[in-house]
């Protein structure tokens, strides 16, 4: 694993829980102190939750209920979040990115890896039965089977891989600041305020052990001086924007924690996979981080690969089963890249026609219910499937039964085999599942057995009838559902596990 950030993280966590050895390298000299992403959505929290690293950071964080936006000083938008009737109780936090790496170190700690700062990768090469890279300052050379590239935008295993990474540039220059503030705004979510010169935001970020005046400042500042950069000239620059941009006299800036000047690129990696070596998180993909959507899909990316990397490593699974990795997290990728580029432009953008979809436009139907919903629901990233994806190819869906084989499982209350009360979640992460009938299906599970061994559980229901059987992955994912003739199951898992000819 080449990268500590939460991607690498995740995916050393899953895989070690999965009992796959790992090492992890990165190039800086220790952990990140600075925030950078502070938003972890529901699809997010599952995640850290099912890999046992989510720990106490909803005690640490602030819950993300709503995001205002203003209008002539007025709110007129406000998107709220939670339980998106979608099955989580788990809702979307404000919470640093570097506790969110905290979190994931903890556990990696506990899993008994520890990671190797300031070993840069020097080179890598790979043969049909491994990879060799490079590292370090004196050239160690490190054998392993599979590489996987966690180390962000600027990625070394990229380029040495020689995987093209496609885009272009949206934006000018932004501004962004931790300070401390005193601001007579509502802690309860974050808040946005559209100008002709370019948008402001404030989101709520909470320090342990401090009063709650820590805020995430956000601006769009093209014509501003980048050799202007200093903590001082970023703050003076924000105490002029904040009553330029809001309309506000009543908010006082203190002092800062961090403050950063970046632009916003759109990149997607030509393959996710080139032979041995994979990409995941921002070496895969970068965009906008309007809709908070990177840590997200990072991890995302980690959870879906870890299982099926150790299927492999265990010789459960073809190794052709590792390019259903690309074919169901590309799709999703370029989806997230279309839709944070849609709202980039119709914040920055200074058109008439821009302007004019901005306040004429997005302010009516932002405020229907049912709009409001709809976009809480997709920055959640709970919708995500997988049924075009090709594990989902070949299963039935029971007369157009939800969910349908590639959607997420809700986390369902369920009963373990001895009676005792748990959630379906949290019995996955390292295990697959088997959701039964109260009368079982032992048929159904020795053909599950027989080809993923003891990683596989029973589960039933608690309260709800269920009707018929349904497999769920590791990743929250239904695999495969139906009612009779267990060799069905057997016979989905044959193809999925095994599709093709192996190849390195």
């Amino acid at each position: 694993m080449v990268g500590a950030g939460p991607a690498g993280l995740a995916l050393a966590c899953a895989l070690r829980m999965h009992g796959v050895s790992v090492q992890v390298v990165d190039a800086a000299s220790g952990p990140a102190a600075t925030s950078r992403a502070n938003i972890l959505h529901a699809r997010g929290v599952e995640v850290l939750d099912r890999l046992g690293a989510l720990g106490d950071l909803p005690q640490h964080s602030l819950t993300a209920l709503t995001i205002t936006q203003y209008l002539d000083g007025r709110p007129a938008i406000t998107v709220r979040f939670g339980d998106l009737g979608l099955g989580t109780a788990r809702p979307a936090l404000y919470v640093s990115q570097a506790d969110i790496e905290a979190g994931l170190r903890r556990r990696l700690t506990d899993l008994g890896v520890d990671i190797r700062w300031d070993t840069a990768l020097v080179d890598l090469t790979q043969d049909a039965d491994g990879a060799t890279a490079v590292l370090g300052h004196d050239g160690t050379p490190l054998r392993c089977a599979w590489v996987t590239g966690c180390d962000g935008a600027h990625s070394t295993v990229r380029e040495l891989a020689g995987i093209g990474f496609t885009g272009v540039r949206l934006t000018e220059r932004f501004l962004l600041a931790d300070v401390h503030a005193d601001w007579p705004v509502d802690r309860a979510g974050g808040h946005g305020w559209p100008h002709q010169d370019g948008p402001f935001f404030a989101v709520p970020m909470r320090e342990v052990g401090r009063a709650d005046d820590l805020w995430r400042l956000m601006a769009y500042d093209p014509a501003g001086d980048d050799s202007a950069s200093g903590e001082q000239e970023i703050l003076n620059r924000f105490r002029e924007l904040v009553p330029e941009r809001t309309g506000r006299t009543d908010i006082r800036i203190k002092d800062a924690v961090w403050t950063s000047i970046f632009r916003v690129h759109r990149r997607l990696a030509d393959t996710y996979r080139q032979g041995r070596i994979f990409l995941a998180g921002d070496a895969a993909h970068i965009h906008s981080p309007f809709g908070g959507q990177g840590v997200v899909t990072g991890i995302g990316d980690a959870e879906n690969l870890a299982w099926k990397l150790a299927l492999v490593v265990r010789g459960q699974a073809a190794a052709a089963l590792l390019d259903t990795y690309e074919a169901e997290r590309r799709p999703l990728a370029t989806e997230v890249l279309r839709r944070t580029t849609t709202a980039t432009r119709l914040q920055v953008g200074d058109s008439p026609l821009m302007r004019f979809l901005r306040t004429r436009v997005l302010v009516p139907i932002g405020n229907l219910a049912s709009v409001q919903r709809q976009a809480g629901r997709l920055a959640s990233q709970l919708w995500v499937s997988y049924r075009r994806g090709p594990l989902a190819r070949g299963t039935t869906s029971l007369l157009g039964r939800r969910p349908r084989p590639g959607d997420r499982v809700a986390d369902l209350a369920c009963l373990r085999p001895d009676g005792s009360q748990t959630r379906l979640h949290a019995e996955l992460g390292r295990r697959w599942a088997l959701l039964t009938p109260a009368g079982g299906a032992h048929a159904h599970l020795a053909e599950a057995r027989n080809r993923l061994g003891d990683t596989v559980m029973t589960l039933t229901r608690d309260p709800g009838p269920q009707h018929d059987v349904w497999l769920i992955r590791p990743d929250a994912h239904l695999a495969w559902r139906g009612r009779t003739a267990p060799a069905l199951l057997g016979e989905w898992l044959d193809n999925a596990l095994q599709q093709g000819k192996a190849r390195p």
